[in-house]
């Protein structure tokens, strides 16, 4: 089951850490992983059930940095990393 889900009665009254953004990233990883796996195999059913789950864990992950104020303050002032390489695709 996906860390995400949180019975009602508990929602809005976690705390956020690294350890649990982490354990997301490496849980929406091996999704990745699995939707991948049956793609391969055909089998569209299981694809479908993995892309909501990895669908639910991005918008949760969306929802905290957009509340996170550190975040937001990174993500306005792009790295010096972030300018010295292309685009993908760009040559």
């Amino acid at each position: 089951m996906s860390v995400v889900f949180v019975p009602k009665r508990l929602r809005g009254k976690a705390k956020v850490n690294q350890e649990t953004v982490q354990r997301l990233l490496n849980e929406n990883d091996q999704l990745i992983r699995c939707i991948t796996e049956y793609m391969q195999k055909g089998r569209a059913v299981e694809c479908v059930q993995y892309q909501q789950i990895l669908h639910r864990n991005i918008v949760y992950l969306a929802t905290i940095a957009d509340a996170s104020p550190d975040v937001a303050a990174a993500a306005a002032a792009p790295s010096s990393d972030a300018r010295s390489f292309p685009a993908p695709g760009c040559v």
